[in-house]
């Protein structure tokens, strides 16, 4: 029975999505659930796996064709068995010894461990290409088909080029900093902030913490339920605007920015000012994950009312973060360096931040960001009043 694979439903921000990688070639014996191919949006990377065992049948687009919600890419024949190679016909021995030498070709053409796309092998097996020589721009590092030719156009030049088309990602990264720029009155304001008490407390309870909660005690529950709590009080940061109209968020939905290999993306913790700490960092730490293997879901990255992102990660000291529109607001952290601050009258050495807030000057005063940035700060370096809602 001839069974359709189809391009899953996207959501209506989600207009198509480019053929990013096929893990199998029309022939191959595949297993219900396993993965077919991927489809990279311009927000994550989907995974589409076989609705049956059987055998792919036919392919319908090849990798970096454009396709649409419900389209059908692939056939498969339910419940069949793939066909076994046909035995060679004996030859001269002359040709029988040049026989293994080029079957060996495809076999080495191997990224680490893991066998390269047929495409991509065949053409390294064709120009003598040594996988491993090759850098990877796929998924998880993998070598494409255009990392080999690439490989190729500019392996012998002293000045090389390489010309590389944005991924579907970092498009829209692309088209979302432009509208941010076009079309919000962005200002920045900044503060430091003395994290001593922050660390003495992730000192004193951490172990406590991971052995209960089975998660590290991190910086990052530390300024997100900051700012939830900061949003509750200035809910104009926490707002957006809408044509003529300003919608103001009784929720803080907070996007916590995540690198990846393909760019930046945003999921969001919902409801932040009814999470505890261990729940803020085990959904903080699931993200991560998921977006370092590419197991975001559309669902993750959409809605958000207010953005954390932490240059501090690379070694950031001070930035001035772009607001995610329809957002109006969004705190940067930085790296934490130790410097000598006046305290009591006495020059001490402490653990010293710079944040940042960028937000919408069409809705957001300069007098509501500030004092947004100095409730954070004051919630920081008194993180105890912080836990009792203080």
């Amino acid at each position: 029975m001839s069974i359709e694979v189809k391009v899953p439903v996207l959501p209506e921000s989600v207009s198509d999505a480019v053929i990013a990688t096929w893990h199998k070639k029309a022939g191959d014996s595949v297993r219900r659930d396993e993965n077919l191919l991927d489809l990279e949006t311009d927000k994550v990377v989907l995974e589409v796996p076989s609705p049956v065992d059987g055998v792919l049948k036919e392919i319908k687009f090849k990798e970096g064709d454009t396709v649409t919600s419900q389209q059908v890419v692939a056939i498969l024949e339910e419940g069949a068995v793939a066909e076994a190679p046909k035995a060679e016909k004996k030859a001269d021995a002359p040709k029988a010894e040049a026989a293994p030498a080029k079957a060996a070709a495809p076999a080495a053409a191997k990224s680490g461990s893991a066998e390269l796309p047929p495409g991509a092998a065949a053409h390294a097996a064709r120009n003598d290409v040594n996988p491993a020589d090759v850098a990877g721009t796929g998924r998880g590092g993998r070598v494409t088909k255009e990392d080999v030719v690439n490989h190729i156009k500019v392996g012998g030049g002293a000045r090389p080029e390489q010309r590389v088309p944005m991924t579907r990602i970092r498009q829209r990264i692309a088209e979302r900093m432009m509208q941010s720029k076009n079309s919000i009155a962005m200002l920045t304001s900044f503060n430091e902030v003395n994290l001593s008490k922050v660390m003495a407390m992730r000192k004193e309870l951490g172990e406590g913490f991971e052995k209960s909660h089975g998660i590290k005690l991190g910086f990052m529950s530390f300024f997100a339920k900051a700012a939830a709590n900061a949003l509750q009080k200035y809910p104009v940061v926490n707002a957006s605007v809408d044509g003529s109209d300003v919608i103001y968020h009784g929720y803080a939905d907070i996007s916590i920015a995540v690198a990846t290999d393909k760019g930046l993306v945003t999921p969001v913790l919902r409801n932040v000012e009814n999470m505890s700490f261990a729940d803020v960092e085990g959904s903080i730490a699931g993200y991560a994950k998921a977006a370092r293997e590419g197991g975001l879901k559309l669902e993750d990255l959409q809605g958000g009312t207010f953005t954390i992102t932490n240059g501090g990660t690379f070694g950031s000291l001070m930035s001035t973060p772009i607001v995610n529109p329809p957002q109006s607001a969004i705190l940067g952290m930085h790296a934490i360096k130790e410097r000598p601050i006046a305290e009591n009258g006495q020059v001490v050495i402490a653990p010293m931040m710079y944040i940042a807030l960028s937000y919408d000057h069409r809705i957001i005063d300069g007098k509501d960001a500030v004092l947004f940035l100095v409730d954070i700060k004051n919630q920081l370096e008194n993180p105890h009043r912080m836990l009792l809602g203080l």
